[in-house]
């Protein structure tokens, strides 16, 4: 059986990872797929070329794990898969359930898709790739939040504030 875990993607967290290396366990094939919305563009950090470069880096070392970006309506590309593919989708909180469990009627009723939910390890219920934006965009540490493909592509978007703040962290160490 084959899964599709799809997402923005804007960055990929350790979250996302953990939800998908365990599916990597449980479905013969995952494909990580980048939805992106013509309506939404300009609203994330990243490109969608960006995305999947990371998305491609991140997941580099999954044998059964591919990468692959749609737009338009997350059941229609789900026609396009392997008869019997599932969406996977990862829960953090009671509050993630009920949108995703209204998303995951949704797409049964119009497409007949299959949804199956992970609940993703307490150490990354807090975290979000939103939150993960905001701390990247003061040059704040996210190393243990997201994996090392989209900690180096934060700092390269933020560069100037991850030089800023080094600086700053110096001068105050050197002036102790």
């Amino acid at each position: 059986m084959n899964a599709v875990f799809p997402g923005s993607f804007d960055p990929i967290t350790s979250g996302h990872m953990d939800v998908l290396t365990r599916a990597s366990r449980i479905f013969d094939q995952v494909t990580v797929t980048v939805m992106h919305n013509a309506r939404k563009q300009g609203r994330h950090l990243f490109t969608l070329d960006e995305r999947l470069e990371i998305l491609r880096e991140a997941t580099a070392h999954f044998p059964n794990v591919s990468v692959d970006s749609f737009g338009g309506l997350l059941v229609d590309y789900m026609a396009r898969q392997e008869t019997g593919s599932v969406i996977v989708r990862g829960l953090r909180a009671v509050s993630d359930y009920e949108y995703e469990l209204q998303i995951a009627h949704l797409n049964r009723q119009i497409g007949d898709a299959e949804t199956v939910f992970i609940m993703a390890a307490t150490r990354w219920s807090f975290v979000s790739s939103s939150m993960v934006r905001e701390i990247a965009s003061y040059g704040g540490n996210v190393s243990e939040m997201v994996p090392r493909a989209s900690a180096s592509a934060l700092r390269r978007k933020h560069a100037d504030v991850y030089e800023e703040r080094e600086a700053e962290l110096q001068a105050q160490t050197a002036g102790s």
